[in-house]
């Protein structure tokens, strides 16, 4: 009989381990919604013929670089995959992660009519805030400290 629990343990646990996440990023990753559950996180719309949204993607780097506790993502307003949005996020200097799962689906952003678009979601995993114009590091840390000061 106990031979049968660990046995079962065993399987439960392989699956667990095995599941994928339902939030797919450009390198093939996948991760859990669940596993952004208690983080701030920051959603940003971008594409290669916005020149502000290239401005802010060196920005939205070196916040992501200094603040790892905070989840930054950014989503391709074009819908690009594979090589072609490998080759553009090389090109601009995007190394935080690319979502290829559409942030509609995440936490209901529908996608802006204009560019460029930074969202704010609470670790509770509401947008909290929608930026629609240029944004630097700095504004980023000043908007953010203000939302958590009224979370």
């Amino acid at each position: 009989m106990n031979g049968k629990k660990i046995s079962l343990y065993t399987v439960l646990l392989v699956m667990l381990s095995c599941s994928q996440g339902d939030i797919d990023l450009h390198d093939t990753r996948s991760i859990s919604s669940e596993s952004l559950k208690g983080h701030w996180v920051i959603v940003n719309y971008w594409a290669d013929w916005c020149p502000p949204c290239l401005k802010e993607i060196p920005e939205l780097a070196k916040f992501s670089n200094l603040n790892p506790d905070i989840k930054v993502f950014g989503f391709n307003f074009d819908r690009l995959e594979g090589e072609e949005l490998e080759e553009q996020l090389d090109r601009f200097g995007h190394t935080y992660p690319s979502l290829l799962t559409h942030p509609k689906t995440i936490w209901g952003i529908e996608t802006p009519q204009s560019l460029p678009a930074t969202f704010f979601i609470n670790p509770n995993g509401e947008v909290v805030f929608a930026s629609k114009r240029p944004i630097d590091a700095t504004a980023i840390e000043e908007i953010l400290s203000s939302l958590q000061k009224s979370f």
